[in-house]
C-alpha cells in the first residue's frame, strides 16, 4: 500500500467533504445581508422572518464546517510532515492569520445572532450579519491566498537548514499577491455566492411545491433567482474566463490536460463534452473551433501549447482532469440557462411560482452547484500534480517519511465512517429545520425599539443582569 497515494486520497476526501460547507456560508451569508438591508429599507416583517430562518441554517452549516475542517490541520503534520517543514515559514503564517482573525470574527458575531438575535434591533442585526459574512469571506481569502501560492509560488527563497531545505519568505506582498490569487479569489467567491443562492432557491421551490409558507417562499425565491442568474453570467463570461487566462499564462501544461490538447495547436478548439484516449494521445468529443485560442489568448489563431511540449513526468492525470473540468464547465453553461428560464417565467405573470417542472429543477440546483464547485476545486488541485508546490516541490517529496500505508488506510476508513455519520446528521438537522419552516412574525413587537448599537446592547445586558440580581 503506497502511503503517498493513500495520503492524497485521504486529504482529497476530507477536504472535499469540508468544502461542502464554506461556499454555503459565504453565499447564504451574502443573501442574509441583503435580507437584513431590505428590512431596514422597507420595514416589511417578512424580510426579518427570512433573516431569522436562514441564520439558523447558517449556524448549522458553520458548525459542520468547523467539525470537518479541523482535520486538515492535523493531516499536515501526520501525513505531510516534509511538506509542512518545507513551506511552514510561508504557509503557516497565512493559515495562522485565517484562524486568529477571520474565524473568531465570524464565530463571535454568529453567536450574537443565534443566541440574541431576537433581542437586536434592525441596524444591529444588519451590522452583526455583515461582520459574520465579512469573517467568512476573510477566512476564504487567507485559504485561497495560501493555495494560490502553491499554484504560482513567489516571494521566497529555498535555504538549506539542519532539517533540510526550507522555503523562507522574502517579501510578504509577493507571497500574498501571487499572479493567480485575485482571479482565483474572485472565481471562488462568485461560485460560493451561487451555491448560497441555489440553497435558498432550492428550499423556497420546495415550499412552493408543497404549498407551504407561500409568501415566505415567493419572496426568497425571487431574491435568490435574480442573484443566481446574474452571478451565473458573471461567472461564465468574466471570472471563469479570467481564470482560464491565468492558467494559460502560468500553468500551460494544466490547460493542456484540461482540454486534452496533445500537440501545439493553432485555432485550438474548445471541447464541450468528450473523453481522452491517453494511450493513443487522441481526444474525442463535441468541439467549437478556435474557441480555446480565443479564451486563452483573445486571438483565434493563437497557438495553444500541447502536452507533448512538456516532459511526460510533469503531466497530471489527464483523463481525470479533463472530465472534472468539463463537468464544471458544462454546469457553468447550464446555470445561466436555468436562470434565464426562471426569470422569463417570473417576468411574465410570476408564473415561475407555479411551473412545477421548473420548481423541481430549482430544488436540485443546490446539488448541481455544490458538485460543480467541487469539480472546479479538483481541477485546480489534481491539475497541479505532480507538484505540491508548482515547479518547486513534488507531491511525493512532501509525504511524512515514517508513514506506513496501513496506518493511512486505517485512518481513511475511520474518517469515511465518521464523515458519513456527520453528513447524515447534517441532512437530518437541515431537513428538520426546513420541515419546521420559518417562525411566525410577532406582530406586537416593534423591532426599532430593540438595541440598535453595541452600546445599547451592553446597556440592555447590564440592566437585565441588574433585574436578575434584584429578583
Amino acid at each position: 500500500m503506497d502511503p503517498e497515494f493513500l495520503s492524497r486520497l485521504q486529504f482529497a476526501f476530507t477536504i472535499s467533504f469540508h468544502f461542502i460547507y464554506p461556499p454555503i456560508s459565504m453565499g447564504l451569508g451574502l443573501l442574509m445581508c441583503v435580507m437584513g438591508f431590505m428590512y431596514l429599507r422597507t420595514k416589511d416583517p417578512l424580510w426579518r422572518q427570512q433573516s431569522f430562518f436562514w441564520v439558523k441554517v447558517y449556524g448549522l452549516v458553520f458548525s459542520m464546517g468547523i467539525a470537518t475542517g479541523i482535520v486538515q490541520e492535523f493531516e499536515f503534520g501526520t501525513n505531510w510532515a516534509d511538506y509542512s517543514r518545507f513551506v511552514g515559514n510561508v504557509f503557516g503564517s497565512l493559515l495562522a492569520a485565517e484562524g486568529v482573525f477571520a474565524f473568531f470574527l465570524e464565530g463571535g458575531f454568529l453567536g450574537l445572532l443565534l443566541f440574541g438575535g431576537n433581542r437586536l434591533g434592525p441596524r444591529m442585526w444588519f451590522v452583526a450579519t455583515f461582520l459574520v459574512v465579512f469573517g467568512a469571506h476573510f477566512s476564504a481569502l487567507w485559504i485561497i491566498m495560501a493555495n494560490s501560492w502553491m499554484q504560482t509560488p513567489q516571494g521566497f527563497t529555498v535555504n538549506q537548514t539542519q532539517w533540510g531545505p526550507q522555503a523562507w519568505m522574502t517579501e510578504f506582498a509577493s507571497v500574498v499577491f501571487t499572479p493567480s490569487f485575485i482571479p482565483r479569489l474572485l472565481h471562488t467567491w462568485v461560485a460560493s455566492w451561487m451555491v448560497g443562492a441555489s440553497l435558498v432557491l432550492s428550499v423556497c421551490a420546495w415550499y412552493l411545491l408543497k404549498h407551504k409558507h407561500i409568501k415566505f417562499a415567493k419572496q426568497g425565491l425571487a431574491l435568490a433567482l435574480w442573484f443566481f442568474t446574474i452571478l451565473a453570467f458573471l461567472q461564465l463570461f468574466v471570472f471563469g474566463a479570467q481564470m482560464a487566462v491565468t492558467v494559460t499564462n502560468y500553468q500551460p501544461v494544466k490547460l493542456a490536460a484540461m482540454e486534452g490538447v496533445w500537440n501545439n495547436t493553432s485555432c485550438a478548439p474548445l471541447t464541450l463534452v468528450g473523453w481522452v484516449d491517453v494511450q493513443n494521445q487522441t481526444t474525442y468529443g463535441i468541439r467549437i473551433p478556435c474557441l480555446l485560442s480565443i479564451l486563452a489568448y483573445m486571438n483565434p489563431q493563437a497557438v495553444v501549447q500541447g502536452l507533448n511540449s512538456f516532459p511526460s513526468d510533469t503531466w497530471a492525470p489527464i483523463n481525470l482532469v479533463f472530465q472534472v473540468y468539463h463537468y464544471m464547465f458544462g454546469m457553468g453553461m447550464i446555470f445561466p440557462l436555468i436562470g434565464i428560464i426562471g426569470i422569463f417565467f417570473w417576468w411574465f405573470g410570476r408564473q415561475v411560482y407555479i411551473v412545477r417542472p421548473l420548481l423541481w429543477v430549482f430544488v436540485i440546483t443546490i446539488v448541481l452547484t455544490e458538485t460543480a464547485t467541487t469539480a472546479g476545486w479538483w481541477t485546480a488541485e489534481i491539475g497541479r500534480q505532480p507538484w505540491i508546490v508548482w515547479n518547486v516541490m513534488r507531491t511525493v517529496d512532501g509525504v511524512s517519511p515514517t508513514l506506513r500505508g496501513d496506518q493511512v488506510l486505517l485512518s481513511l476508513l475511520m474518517f469515511a465512517l465518521l464523515y458519513a455519520l456527520l453528513f447524515a446528521l447534517f441532512l437530518f438537522l437541515l431537513n428538520h429545520r426546513i420541515q419546521e419552516g420559518p417562525e411566525e412574525v410577532d406582530t406586537q413587537l416593534v423591532p426599532e425599539s430593540l438595541p440598535n448599537t453595541f452600546r445599547e446592547v451592553f446597556r440592555s445586558a447590564r440592566s437585565g443582569e441588574a433585574r436578575a440580581s434584584g429578583d
